[in-house]
């Protein structure tokens, strides 16, 4: 039985034997991956190649220049409007500017048009003259109560003729009324004012009255030394409160 074995190992009826050398697996998948890209690599150049044979990439590159000109002018376009829209910025703030000046201005005008119907308010409640024998003459004498428990006061005083000359002198307020049911008279707190004009002269000032004082009358006497020369009362008037949000 041995001899059997032994000699069907030495004959050629013994079994074949193959040597291989083993490749592990991830050294196996590199060279699968390294084929598989040669292979895709020459595959793309073999499309490119046909293609530039067929022709094809000549207009592919003729509708790339078309787009390329095509984003220039809208760029254009775009910088354009970009302009305009600062432009038309900077016109609406220039005319904001302008407009904000336009409204002082017209308040401006506006308080230069009540002052000027101030004036001629009072120069149209002008009384005839009432000379002291050379023309001088208190024109008018006006005299307001005001919320504040003020006294505003107005006079003017002129020479009518048109040579007169140089007039120096004083003018003197005095008020009259009660004060706790006894009459009552006051002069302006720092005396007569002093006064100088050739033709005519207005004059207006506050006069603080003390508290529970009513006033009646006002009267305005002008001075040449210590001779009069011309002298008018008037009754008082309270002052109309004014709306701020009424325009003249």
């Amino acid at each position: 039985m041995r001899f059997k074995l032994l000699a069907r190992r030495l004959t050629v009826s013994a079994p074949r034997m193959a040597v291989r050398s083993h490749l592990p697996w991830p050294f196996r998948w590199v060279a699968m991956a390294i084929m598989l890209g040669l292979c895709g690599a020459i595959g793309l150049w073999a499309f490119e190649f046909g293609k530039g044979i067929a022709g094809l990439d000549s207009g592919a590159r003729k509708e790339l220049d078309a787009l390329r000109t095509e984003v220039l002018q809208l760029r254009d376009e775009r910088d354009k409007a970009q302009s305009v829209l600062n432009t038309s910025s900077s016109l609406m703030t220039t005319e904001k500017a302008a407009q904000g000046q336009l409204v002082a201005q017209i308040r401006k005008l506006e308080a230069d048009n009540r002052a000027l119907r101030d004036d001629l308010g009072f120069f149209e409640k002008l009384i005839p003259a009432t000379d002291g024998g050379d023309g001088l003459a208190i024109r008018s004498l006006q005299a307001e109560l005001l919320a504040s428990g003020q006294i505003r006061w107005q006079v003017l005083v002129l020479q009518p003729s048109k040579n007169a000359p140089e007039f120096k002198g004083k003018l003197e307020i005095s008020l009259m009324g009660q004060l706790a049911g006894k009459p009552w008279n006051m002069s302006l707190p720092g005396g007569p004012q002093a006064l100088a004009f050739r033709q005519y002269l207005r004059m207006e000032g506050l006069i603080d009255l003390p508290p529970n004082a009513v006033v009646k009358n006002i009267s305005a006497k002008v001075l040449d030394g210590t001779t009069v020369r011309a002298v008018q009362t008037s009754a008082l008037t309270v002052a109309t409160p004014v709306n701020p949000t009424t325009r003249p």
